[in-house]
């Protein structure tokens, strides 16, 4: 599921040196680097994804590197460290994969563009929790430091919370486009009683098409929810999945994993990363060995985030993703290994909303990095893109209608 703004075309390779490094102050030092699986600065980056003020799986190192073969064209990392990133015993505290992009608005105005795709749908930098105002002081001048663009296009983050604080109280001008709201469980905090009313928001009318769904499905024999977390079943897990993604709609449109062998690699690698942390889970409805629903989902600390979701669609009125939602809903009400599900879905999605209460804000940001005196020109620019696309997204909404 990803947010519902155009993701934009890869720009032209940057044929310029992928090794760039500036002093900053306060001792500190910032960085341009290859996405490079070998780089001694790895694990730093893997250690500061542990510790980040908020949880973004997708800009990882484990999965970020995962991705990058299908996804990774063009795409650098802006780091600040305590010292060059090469040294042993560099410490980051900020790292943001993006990409260079020349002519954004058609103009010679370049910008930094956070790194998002299909499969990265949150655009959040990693900053480091124990001081992220520094980290993000520091972010925000390192582009000047290096000679690079002022200004800087966040693409799906966070329009509230502690990183919106943080940006806030920086005084730097920034503006927000594609704002849109996305499904989210947030059980943090719950107390019992509260967990168990959590679904009380649900009609009579849903509860009854629920249950009449449920005992459907069940007459050809009894089906299971399961939470896969041993690594070992991850590969079959994988296999079903795509298997079943095939047979559905997404099999018929020519859109499944089956027929994008670079995007199922790409999941294959990031899940089997992730789990040798033990930090994703594969939630399934199955008869037997029969899967009939199947969500992927990353973890970050007691943070999950639905990556992709496949479920048989040969009876609609069974509504196995729907089932699939809601018996995981209940199962992550009924323990305490997850509080928050981030849906990661577009805005009015009813498979994120019809369970889930809560929102998460999100948007496309862009921020001043440094002194720019055409700060303003770019963010008229970009309120005129969005415009358009807006535009051509609802007159292809009603050619589709007919």
């Amino acid at each position: 599921m990803i947010a519902p703004a155009p993701m934009p075309k890869a720009p032209l390779p940057d044929t310029r040196s992928p090794f760039v490094t500036a002093p900053l102050p306060g001792g500190l030092v910032a960085a341009i680097r290859p996405l490079d699986p070998a780089a001694p600065w790895v694990a730093a980056w893997e250690a500061l994804g542990a510790r980040a003020l908020v949880a973004n799986p997708f800009y990882e190192a484990s999965y970020a590197l995962a991705a990058a073969p299908a996804f990774g064209a063009g795409v650098r990392m802006l780091l600040v460290a305590d010292r060059p990133p090469e040294e042993p015993g560099a410490r980051l505290l900020a790292a943001w994969p993006h990409r260079r992009v020349a002519r954004r608005w058609g103009l010679p105005l370049p910008v930094l563009m956070g790194w998002t795709h299909g499969y990265a749908p949150l655009g959040i930098p990693l900053l480091d929790g124990e001081d992220p105002a520094a980290a993000l002081a520091a972010l925000l001048a390192a582009p000047q430091a290096l000679g690079e663009p002022p200004r800087l296009l966040l693409q799906n983050a966070p329009a509230d919370g502690p990183f919106r604080v943080l940006l806030d109280d920086a005084g730097v001008r920034q503006d927000a486009y594609w704002a849109h709201d996305r499904g989210l469980l947030d059980a943090a905090g719950l107390d019992p009683a509260a967990r168990g009313a959590y679904l009380d928001h649900l009609s009579g009318n849903r509860r009854r098409r629920l249950r009449r769904a449920r005992r459907r499905l069940d007459a050809d024999g009894p089906v299971a929810f399961t939470m896969l977390a041993d690594p070992a079943g991850f590969p079959a897990a994988l296999n079903a999945h795509i298997a079943l993604e095939a047979a559905s709609w997404k099999g018929r449109a020519g859109t499944a994993l089956a027929q994008r062998p670079e995007e199922a690699a790409l999941l294959r690698a990031a899940v089997a990363a992730l789990a040798e942390r033990g930090r994703v889970r594969i939630a399934r409805l199955h008869r037997g060995d029969t899967i009939l629903a199947s969500m992927v989902l990353p973890l970050a600390g007691r943070d999950a985030f639905v990556l992709k979701v496949a479920h048989d669609d040969t009876d609609p009125a069974v509504a196995t993703g729907v089932q699939l939602v809601h018996r995981l809903t209940e199962a992550v009400l009924a323990t305490s290994g997850i509080d928050r599900i981030d849906s990661c879905a577009p805005p009015d999605f009813e498979l994120a909303t019809l369970f889930w209460t809560e929102r998460r804000a999100i948007a496309h940001r862009l921020i001043e990095s440094g002194r720019d005196p055409l700060f303003p020109l770019a963010a008229r620019l970009e309120r005129g893109r969005e415009r358009v696309a807006r535009l051509r997204l609802r007159l292809r909404e009603r050619r589709a209608k007919g």
